[in-house]
């Protein structure tokens, strides 16, 4: 039995089955498994050379330090992480949820931080899977940009600046 024929057999018509028909919830609103989803193609972002031999990434505002900038000169830090000793962003993919932010490896030497709450709910639901931010509590899907991908994620979400320079990371604002 579809949708249409249940709503029919509960007595729904015309006007009371279209209102029923029209409130479901959207095929790009349904809540998946963040930790299942298929496909591995990337969208990562890419990054352009700017001056003093830094990398900067448009999509996810990470910057990579050559060895003439100095990480410490960096005002309205947010988080500091030592990546020598930080496991989960050694990788691709990997990412961590500290102080209310939370941090990807989203592709090789570029960061992505994000604030942990949900912009659909007040929620520190947000975790991130593969390619995108995801939150766990409602399916809110959000880019590396922190726009929404689905109706949950209208809002967006925070995004903050990165900088590293190979074995420090600094999330600033």
């Amino acid at each position: 039995m579809n949708r249409f024929d249940f709503l029919k057999s509960l007595g729904l018509t015309g006007a009371a089955l279209m209102a029923a028909m029209t409130s479901c919830i959207h095929e790009e609103d349904t809540v998946v498994n963040a930790l299942t989803i298929p496909g591995s193609q990337s969208t990562a972002p890419t990054t352009s050379t700017v001056a003093s031999g830094t990398t900067t990434s448009p999509a996810s505002n990470t910057t990579t330090a050559g060895s003439g900038v100095d990480l410490s000169k960096i005002t309205n830090r947010l988080l500091t992480i030592n990546l020598t000793t930080t496991t989960a962003l050694k990788t691709v993919g990997g990412y961590i949820a500290q102080s209310g932010i939370v941090v990807a490896q989203v592709s090789t030497d570029v960061y992505v931080a994000v604030t942990q709450t949900c912009s659909h709910e007040p929620k520190k639901a947000i975790i991130f899977n593969k390619t995108e931010f995801y939150c766990t509590q409602h399916g809110a899907r959000f880019d590396l940009t922190g726009k929404g991908k689905n109706s949950f994620g209208s809002k967006g979400l925070t995004v903050y600046k990165t900088a590293t320079d190979g074995t420090t990371l600094v999330v600033y604002s």
